[in-house]
């Protein structure tokens, strides 16, 4: 019994193997309809076991037939079977499917990828001399309210971390900061 199956499963390698020679020769559609009959639900099922759901398992399975279909000469029977050729192409697709969803492909229109702008002088003039008046305004800042401001703006803490972190209460923090803003904004109103 053993040796039947042997001999049957030998003649199904060499028969699947003639379809791919056909294929690749002779563009054969019925030895290629066959592959495809044959293979497809296999691959299916082997790819929702990998982890795939159903339908990005088919659509593997489409691009792997289609890869058989435009590749079918690269087949070496010296190498391995068809099944195993066949699996492995899958395999590798599925490989390829997840490392594109990790890392998407950017979009060459998004403006957060465009550069900017390129400033007229006398918008750069003008942002230069708000600089200045924010400098100087931040030097004469009382030191609590300047201390606290750096904590949020070059630590990037938040109001409670900042509170925690000098042992304020919350209300003082934001307090000190909204004053300093006060400040900030009404010279900048009075250079204008």
């Amino acid at each position: 019994m053993a040796l039947q199956q042997g001999i049957l499963a030998e003649s199904e390698r060499s028969h699947f193997a003639d379809c791919i020679r056909r294929v690749a020769h002779d563009r054969c559609r019925a030895s290629f309809a066959e592959l495809f009959e044959h293979f497809a639900p296999r691959l299916k099922s082997y790819l929702i076991r990998l982890g795939s759901d159903p339908l990005a398992a088919e659509e593997l399975v489409q691009e792997v037939m289609l890869n058989v279909w435009r590749k079918a000469g690269q087949y070496d029977p010296g190498q391995a079977s068809v099944s195993t050729w066949l699996f492995r192409i899958a395999r590798n697709r599925r490989i390829d499917s997840l490392r594109r969803m990790s890392k998407p492909e950017l979009d060459a229109e998004d403006p957060m990828l465009r550069p900017p702008d390129t400033e007229t002088p006398d918008v750069l003039v003008n942002r230069q001399q708000i600089e200045i008046v924010v400098r100087r305004e931040l030097g004469s800042l009382p030191d609590e309210q300047l201390t606290l401001l750096e904590a949020a703006f070059y630590d990037g803490l938040s109001h409670s971390e900042i509170a925690r972190r000098f042992d304020l209460p919350l209300g003082t923090v934001k307090s000190r900061i909204r004053l300093a803003f006060q400040r900030l904004r009404g010279s900048l109103q009075s250079d204008q």
